[in-house]
């Protein structure tokens, strides 16, 4: 299956009433240790905290949503996502989210209306409470990644920023279940602009989905593990990534933690572990940037608990 230009265009102009254009803060030459441009795309300033509810806007939009309303399994960040939209649109919705998420984002669903179930250790076993659930009220399932909706829906987040920003070269862009990158990869795709995944190295499903030619299981085990902690991208995301998305790079957590004590400190930006991933591979080196090559960096995240961003806030130096 491809997913086109036109689809990704059609997806904006769809969800366009409902979401907000967000802005990009374009670093000179050396700012991030780098000889050349940057462009920080803030996504976590979308509505309900990510990048998600551009995807989970263009996948209600879609087609009608049934009497039962709508039901989706998350970490956090497409749970609050779906139940934005969901209240926006006047549709009841469901959200299960395993035992690792973030209270931060539990309580994020709540404040949204949307019913709440919490269970399973990690990611993929509230997907499998969800589809059950799906399979038994008859509730429409919004799959966070896997699905060609959702999908062109996190793609529009290229199309506009390819508006805002003079050149890009290369974007840097988290990897969890895989539903941003291919969104980016598909609007990009055979063109000048290249496309770099970034997973942790104790959650890197893509990664290992690209080595091995096919979907497989992989253990998760990261500080961004709520965020980016799918077990498995599935045939769709591999389909789309397999020659869209250049490469893939692991970053430790220790960087994806450094990466947040500097979004702080210089720029009092509040990233979530998942939304600093991205920025982590550019400042340890993960990713090498050729000279004056043009970065972008898509920071998607920033729900993020009082107690986890005091810890990140008391090491950085007033």
């Amino acid at each position: 299956m491809t997913i086109t230009p036109a689809d990704i265009a059609g997806a904006a102009a769809r969800i366009a009433p409902h979401i907000r254009r967000t802005p990009v803060l374009d670093l000179p030459a050396g700012a991030l240790g780098h000889d050349g441009p940057v462009s920080l795309k803030l996504e976590f300033l979308q509505h309900a905290g990510s990048f998600k509810s551009r995807g989970a806007f263009n996948s209600l939009l879609s087609g009608p949503v049934p009497p039962a309303g709508v039901t989706a399994a998350s970490g956090g960040n497409h749970g609050a996502a779906v139940a934005y939209a969901a209240k926006v649109l006047g549709v009841p919705a469901r959200i299960f989210v395993p035992e690792i998420a973030n209270p931060a984002k539990i309580e994020a669903i709540r404040r949204q209306g949307a019913q709440v179930t919490i269970g399973g250790a990690r990611y993929a076993e509230a997907q499998e409470a969800c589809d059950a659930f799906a399979a038994q009220s008859g509730a429409r399932l919004v799959h966070p990644f896997g699905a060609a909706a959702t999908i062109a829906g996190q793609g529009t987040a290229a199309l506009e920023w390819e508006r805002q920003a003079e050149r890009l070269d290369t974007v840097l862009v988290a990897v969890g279940g895989g539903g941003l990158v291919s969104g980016l990869a598909s609007w990009w795709r055979g063109r000048a602009t290249r496309v770099v995944g970034v997973e942790p190295e104790g959650s890197c499903a893509l990664h290992a989905a690209l080595a091995a030619g096919r979907p497989v299981d992989v253990d998760v085990n990261s500080v961004a593990a709520d965020s980016l902690g799918a077990r498995n991208v599935g045939d769709l995301v591999l389909d789309l990534c397999r020659d869209a998305v250049e490469r893939v790079v692991l970053v430790t957590d220790a960087a994806i933690t450094d990466a947040q004590r500097h979004l702080w400190r210089e720029f009092r930006i509040a990233a979530e572990p998942g939304g600093a991933a991205a920025l982590a591979a550019l400042l340890s080196g993960a990713y090498r940037p050729a000279p004056g090559e043009t970065v972008g960096v898509l920071l998607c995240g920033a729900n993020l608990d009082a107690a986890s961003f005091a810890r990140i806030a008391a090491t950085v130096p007033d």
